[in-house]
């Protein structure tokens, strides 16, 4: 049993690290994202809260920069659980030594968690458990949180990780069914990137508190608060709380999603638009096929067909 005197636990939702620009960020993004998870495991230390990264630590499973990896050594200290992502593996389902997030296992900056692996310990006063299931992992239909404690006298709180499509008001690409599940009390799900209401299912609630950062530019994106689940314990019961994170506004984030063309001025405003795009580039081409999907019925078929052939061979990753 790990014996500790956390407070809480600090659920931090899918940072999708990597060394590129997404998107249509106009920031430093691979900077930013690495600014925001320092500061919430600074606040984690703060507060004597056990930090918890519910899945997709990157975005990309491998090759991804020594630089990123090395930050990660500085800023990944004390006890950090976490599950794995879809994100954090490679094709098959499960987590190997040709990922990156296995080398952090390795070197002890992350301890996974599973159902026949949990964190056992005590929380201001009162035995919790941490278990998980991560991408693809079964959720188990009951859990007996007295097979893992020595004492029989206080049942542990049980909080349990997923990196699931979970059927959510509010996501409607949800397959998994929020039901009670005997033994455990709280359900963590990452995987899906903004807040969503909590449901309660019997003696299980599930909770969606959304990632700490702000991926993509849509109308959901523009809404959502960069925050963590911040999770006190206290009195044989817990309180949950979204502490947000320091960020930048939506229109200093993002560029624009389209580069208009006036549509009778022919070549020239194409080629200006895709210099402007240019200026504005990320390193995944965001924006430039749908500019194109607005401009290219200006030029011969031939000639368009071309166009797209270029931009999906430069845009194919």
């Amino acid at each position: 049993m790990s014996k500790s005197s956390y407070h809480g636990l600090l659920m931090i939702g899918d940072p999708h690290l990597e060394g590129r620009q997404p998107g249509f960020r106009k920031d430093d993004y691979p900077n930013v994202i690495l600014d925001k998870l320092d500061w919430s495991l600074s606040y984690a230390r703060e507060n004597d809260l056990l930090p918890i990264i519910l899945g997709d630590l990157f975005d990309k499973p491998r090759d991804n920069p020594t630089w990123v990896i090395g930050k990660l050594f500085e800023i990944l200290k004390g006890e950090i659980l976490s599950i794995y992502g879809n994100h954090d593996v490679h094709y098959q389902p499960e987590l190997t030594e040709h990922d990156s997030l296995s080398l952090l296992v390795k070197a002890g900056c992350l301890r996974m968690v599973s159902a026949d692996n949990p964190w056992v310990g005590v929380v201001n006063g009162h035995p919790v458990i941490v278990s998980g299931s991560s991408y693809r992992q079964e959720i188990p239909k009951k859990f007996d949180p007295l097979s893992f404690v020595a004492s029989k006298e206080q049942t542990p709180i049980v909080f349990w990780l997923t990196h699931h499509d979970i059927l959510i008001p509010g996501y409607d690409e949800g397959r998994v069914k929020p039901s009670e599940i005997p033994g455990i009390d709280v359900i963590v799900n990452g995987h899906i990137h903004r807040r969503l209401e909590t449901v309660q299912k019997g003696g299980t609630h599930w909770l969606t508190p959304g990632n700490i950062s702000r991926r993509s530019r849509n109308d959901a994106t523009k809404e959502h608060i960069p925050s963590v689940l911040r999770i006190d314990i206290a009195d044989d019961d817990w309180q949950a709380n979204h502490v947000e994170i320091p960020h930048s506004a939506f229109e200093d984030v993002f560029h624009d999603a389209v580069i208009e063309t006036v549509p009778d001025s022919g070549s020239s405003a194409f080629v200006a638009g895709l210099s402007e795009l240019q200026s504005r580039r990320t390193s995944t081409g965001a924006g430039l096929k749908e500019f194109l999907k607005q401009n290219l019925d200006q030029f011969e078929p031939n000639v368009a067909d071309e166009i797209w052939k270029l931009a999906e061979e430069v845009t194919h990753e």
